[in-house]
């Protein structure tokens, strides 16, 4: 011992505390170093099986004829060996990876498919134009395939007005419902599959006072895009 040193053994057990304190920090920080790239590296396996996924379920719809993207993304992931994951993509990302897979595989005939579409909607949308029709889907946003549908929105005060507009005309059609998320709420509307022309025309009847509001593709989805008669033949033009 140094001559003339005073040591207490409390700054013994402070110094001890101090270190075991520090020795502690030091264990935490290097485990939350750890933990961050084990973070990053489940965070990219995610995107990437999100990307696996929609990438697949774009095949589906592009050369299977698929066109529930929800069913799409079911099978798509079954088949990617994934069957239980929650990284499903959202349509959005289907969409783009359809895009994708159309302009690396199918540019030349897709563009020509699409076209056809458009003009077969156009034709429909004038014979129908006393019932404000809107054009929707798969062929106004530009992903249609050879198998798609076309998809029109009617406003009528009823749908026998539709009904009886195609007797007189001595149209084929069937007729159907199918579920609309529409002003907050799930509503059934009335549907009429046009069976004449090279695609099937789906005319979904809403009612006249309907118009002002958009329907959505899902609860929390934006609302669905549609274009009246000029707009698609503004399409065409540029097409």
């Amino acid at each position: 011992m140094v001559k003339g040193a005073c040591f207490d053994l409390s700054d013994e057990v402070s110094l001890r505390d101090f270190a075991l304190k520090v020795g502690v920090t030091m264990l935490k920080g290097f485990g939350e170093k750890r933990a961050l790239p084990h973070r990053e590296r489940e965070k990219t396996a995610n995107l990437r099986m999100r990307e696996r996924i929609a990438q697949q379920a774009a095949r589906l719809i592009a050369e299977d004829g698929l066109q529930d993207y929800a069913l799409a993304k079911l099978k798509a992931a079954r088949q990617i060996g994934a069957p239980d994951t929650r990284n499903l993509p959202n349509d959005e990302e289907v969409a783009r990876a359809l895009r994708d897979y159309q302009a690396l595989y199918q540019k030349d005939e897709q563009s020509e498919r699409l076209r056809q579409l458009r003009q077969q909607a156009l034709e429909a949308m004038r014979l129908l134009e006393r019932f404000n029709p809107f054009l929707t889907g798969s062929v106004l946003n530009g992903t249609a395939t050879r198998h798609s549908d076309i998809n029109l929105q009617l406003f009528a005060d009823s749908a026998k007005e539709v009904e009886l507009f195609l007797l007189a005309r001595q149209a084929a059609y069937k007729s159907g419902e199918r579920r609309v998320h529409f002003g907050g709420e799930v509503r059934v509307f009335p549907v009429f599959t046009l069976l004449e022309g090279p695609a099937e025309i789906n005319v979904t009847v809403f009612a006249t006072d309907d118009l002002r509001q958009i329907p959505r593709g899902h609860p929390d989805k934006r609302p669905l895009e549609r274009a009246r008669a000029k707009q698609v033949e503004a399409l065409l033009g540029e097409g």
